[in-house]
């Protein structure tokens, strides 16, 4: 029983949360801020796996955010909308419940492929040069898809919303609500279950020493390139979500400055403890919903806070412990294995 024991607790609290939102006892607003927090969970948690655990330095994780969010958004038109980019839905919009988890496993595909584009040339270097070629594929996803008339070009791209209200007539939920707590939760349990495997110690070996890795017999180029894949598939199907929760998507929102404030998340939660990612997540989204009504001098305020964060306290909140390290009394309820 313990050892689902933090599975069921997950299960819970989304229900839980999902049940809130059915009676109305949470606003729209408040809804929507917990959708926020879940993508970014999903994104501090995923460039975690790469800059945390593997000791790598990514930092375009918008770039595939971003491939994530158009290929989702086209994907649902296509199958569930008529549109006039697309024409008309290829199938009944009511089969959206059932098959609106493909959108996003699409969505996640189509950047873990463009993961594995940057993964292969960055088998040689580490540090600067992995940064560079990472910062250079976001800038390179952000210019191409200005250029491409077919997903509205610099005009952006709509028509997500349909999708979503075809699954309300279907049965009335709050079903955005429940992908994007499913999507995080999934998330979550995947990347606990591979650091967590013999991948995993390959990985954290990885972090430690590549050249001793190496000699311990460990496949870097194959743990680097299935980790990558990972990381960046599930940004992906975080950007997949995030389209269908705006509705909108234009390709200046996934520029370099989504990919700082995911770097942000994973530095101030710590570097290798995924729930430090969690807890930096769930503060940065209300930070910035507190910082909200300064307009553009929170983006004065939000760095001058990682300045200060790295002067004092340069691991992070976390470190690299998780909360069952802090709170040992915790394993005595839940395996976190």
């Amino acid at each position: 029983m313990q050892k689902y024991s933090l599975n069921m607790a997950m299960a819970a609290a989304l229900v839980g949360v999902v049940a809130l939102a059915q009676v109305g006892a949470i606003d729209l607003y408040v809804q929507s801020v917990l959708m926020f927090m879940a993508i970014n969970v999903i994104m501090a948690s995923s460039l975690n796996l790469v800059n945390g655990f593997m000791g790598e330095f990514s930092c375009g994780h918008g770039g595939f955010m971003c491939v994530g969010a158009y290929v989702g958004s086209v994907l649902s038109m296509m199958l569930f909308t008529d549109s006039h980019l697309y024409g008309a839905a290829l199938l009944p919009p009511q089969w959206a419940v059932a098959l609106f988890p493909l959108v996003l496993l699409g969505g996640g595909a189509a950047a873990a492929l463009a993961g594995v584009i940057v993964a292969v040339p960055s088998f040689k270097t580490r540090g600067d040069y992995l940064a560079i070629i990472t910062l250079a594929v976001n800038y390179i996803v952000i210019s191409a898809v200005h250029n491409l008339d077919i997903v509205g070009g610099p005009r952006g791209l709509t028509g997500m919303r349909p999708t979503i209200m075809a699954m309300g007539q279907v049965v009335d939920l709050p079903w955005m609500m429940i992908w994007v707590l499913v999507g995080a939760t999934g998330c979550l349990f995947i990347i606990r279950r591979y650091v967590n495997s013999t991948y995993g110690k390959g990985v954290i070996a990885i972090s430690q020493d590549e050249i001793a890795a190496e000699i311990m017999s460990v496949n870097t180029n194959r743990l680097k390139l299935i980790t990558f894949m990972v990381s960046s598939g599930l940004a992906g199907v975080a950007g997949a979500l995030y389209a269908h929760v705006v509705g909108y998507l234009n390709p200046g929102a996934f520029d370099i400055l989504k990919s700082t404030e995911a770097m942000v998340m994973v530095y101030l939660g710590g570097m290798g403890s995924l729930s430090g990612s969690v807890i930096a997540a769930v503060l940065f989204t209300l930070l910035l919903e507190v910082l909200r009504p300064l307009q553009i001098y929170k983006w004065v305020i939000v760095p001058l806070i990682l300045i200060l964060l790295m002067q004092f306290r340069p691991e992070g909140l976390m470190g690299d412990k998780e909360l069952s390290d802090i709170f040992p009394r915790l394993r005595k309820y839940f395996t976190f294995k």
